[in-house]
C-alpha cells in the first residue's frame, strides 16, 4: 500500500479538489445552480448524484456549497490521477467486492462531519436512478446522516461537441439540489430488511426530484 493509499480522506484536501472544480467548471461551461442552500451548512451530508457523465463528479465538486469527498471507482486510480485524487480527498472503491476500507473512509467523512458524493446509481447509465444499489441506504442508516438528492443534466450533451466525450465548452450545465431527507424509518434498524426497504424510499425520492428538475429546468 503506497502513503497516498495509506492516507484517510481531509477536509482540506477535498477544499483543494473544491477549488479547482470551481475554477475548471467555471472556466469551461456554465453551471447554473438551483437550491445549493438545502445543503445543510454544517455536520454529515449524503449528496445522492445521478450519473450520466463523467463529468457529473467534478461539475457537482465544483458547484456545491461545501467540499466533497465522493466514493470513486478504483479504475479511475490510474497512473499520477491517482495520488492527485487522493490529494484531494477522494475515496478509492473497488466495486467487484464490499471494500471494507473504503467502507471505513467513507464512515470516517461521515463521522468527521464531512459531505459524502455518492453515485447510487453504481456505475454511469441514463442518470435516472433507475437501478440503486444498496450502498446509499447503508451509509445514510449506519451514520444517520440525510441525504440531498442532486441532478446534474446537460453533462451529456452530444450536439456541438469539440472535444469527445465532453458537453459543448461554454455550455449550460444545470445542477440541482433537492430536500435533505432520512433514509431510514426512524427504528434504528439495520437489517438487510430495513436497508431494503430504505432503498426502496429513496429511490422514490431521489427519482422524483429528477422529474422536479428536469421540470423546472426544461430538460
Amino acid at each position: 500500500m503506497t502513503a497516498s493509499d495509506a492516507a484517510a480522506p481531509t477536509e482540506r484536501g477535498a477544499e483543494v479538489g473544491r477549488r479547482i472544480g470551481v475554477g475548471l467548471m467555471y472556466g469551461l461551461w456554465k453551471p447554473r445552480v438551483l437550491g445549493a442552500w438545502r445543503v445543510p451548512a454544517s455536520g454529515p451530508v449524503v449528496l445522492a448524484v445521478n450519473h450520466a457523465h463523467n463529468l457529473d463528479g467534478p461539475m457537482l465538486m465544483g458547484t456545491a456549497p461545501r467540499p466533497v469527498h465522493f466514493l470513486i471507482k478504483q479504475e479511475a486510480f490510474v497512473g499520477p490521477l491517482g495520488p492527485f485524487l487522493h490529494r484531494i480527498g477522494q475515496v478509492k472503491v473497488d466495486r467487484s467486492i464490499a471494500d471494507r476500507n473504503a467502507i471505513t473512509r467513507a464512515l470516517g467523512v461521515l463521522e468527521d462531519g464531512g459531505v459524502l458524493g455518492i453515485f447510487p446509481e453504481g456505475t454511469r447509465g441514463e442518470g435516472d436512478f433507475a437501478s440503486l444499489r444498496a450502498g446509499l441506504a447503508y451509509f445514510a442508516v449506519r451514520s444517520g446522516a440525510p441525504i440531498v438528492p442532486v441532478a446534474v443534466l446537460g453533462s451529456g450533451e452530444r450536439k456541438g461537441r469539440l472535444i469527445t466525450g465532453l458537453p459543448p465548452l461554454r455550455s449550460r450545465v444545470d445542477v440541482v439540489f433537492g430536500e435533505a431527507f432520512e433514509a431510514g424509518d426512524g427504528s434504528g434498524r439495520r437489517t438487510r430488511k430495513a436497508l431494503d426497504e430504505a432503498t426502496v424510499r429513496i429511490q422514490e425520492r431521489l427519482t422524483g426530484h429528477l422529474e422536479n428538475a428536469r421540470r423546472m429546468t426544461g430538460r
